[in-house]
């Protein structure tokens, strides 16, 4: 990602990871008829999230994790001709180890 963003506070910046293009069966999926990936790879974070009585809770992910989102978490943004999906940490459904 060559433009820098750096994500506020409990947000993740996301790069999906490519879905598979075929089904099962051999098909090819036309791009009309695929679906939204649910999975990418972690390329920024922020700080983490404020809590009311003004301590900072940590973020859980870091920069490379593979995670798994929700299928309409987040908003898409594109930066420099490359999809990006910022999300709250708490719409990170978990780390693929």
């Amino acid at each position: 990602m060559s433009a820098h963003v750096r994500p506020l506070g409990d947000r993740v910046i996301v790069k999906a990871l490519p879905k598979e293009e075929r089904t099962k069966g051999g098909v090819i999926l036309p791009d009309t008829a695929k679906e939204k990936p649910q999975q990418g790879e972690v390329i920024a974070v922020g700080t983490g999230k404020v809590l009311e009585n003004g301590t900072k809770l940590p973020m859980e992910v870091k920069v490379g994790d593979k995670v798994l989102y929700g299928k309409y978490s987040g908003t898409d943004i594109k930066l420099d001709g490359e999809e990006y999906l910022i999300v709250k940490e708490s719409e990170i459904l978990g780390i693929i180890e």
